[in-house]
């Protein structure tokens, strides 16, 4: 009885946790999309100063760096943001092409570690009024329910005496 409680207390913990996924996904995709949406702005300017000089973007910055040490710095600086650009735009068009479990199985391999810690600092919890919200409820409340139960019986076990063995004579 005991082991059936404390199992469904980890099922529900799981459900409540796991449920959040899809709001906190759905956050991050939103912050995600103003830092690609910024940083376009920043690339297409500078290709446009690129353009109105008659070079592309690479002559560019290949001509930064050749310049004093502000060019060279700031050379370093647009390459940066060129590379960050490519990136996280490669990342936003992920996220809205795949479905909330593949984001889930997948989406460790894109994240952008400063955004995402500024989505967990903004984030608030929502009521898992979804499909998907649901699907993660139910999943959590599976895995945290059967983790609980296969630990307290293991447990259990491991508390229980062996039975002696009958002896012989």
């Amino acid at each position: 009885m005991i082991i059936r409680m404390m199992a469904l207390a980890g099922g529900l913990c799981g459900a409540a946790g796991l449920s959040q996924f899809p709001e906190y996904s759905q956050q991050y995709t939103q912050r995600l999309s103003g830092a690609v949406e910024e940083l376009s702005s920043v690339v297409m300017q500078f290709d446009a100063d690129a353009a109105q000089v008659g070079m592309n973007r690479t002559e560019a910055l290949n001509d930064l760096s050749q310049g004093s040490a502000m060019a060279q710095a700031r050379a370093q600086s647009m390459g940066y943001v060129l590379t960050r650009h490519d990136r996280l735009s490669a990342h936003l068009a992920t996220l809205k092409t795949s479905t909330a479990l593949s984001n889930t199985l997948t989406s460790w391999r894109y994240i952008e570690s400063d955004l995402a810690r500024q989505t967990w600092a903004d984030f608030k919890p929502a009521v898992p009024a979804s499909a998907e919200g649901l699907g993660f409820a139910a999943g959590g409340f599976l895995g945290g329910y059967t983790l609980i139960a296969l630990a307290l019986t293991g447990l259990m076990r491991l508390r229980r005496k062996p039975k002696s063995l009958p002896q012989t004579g």
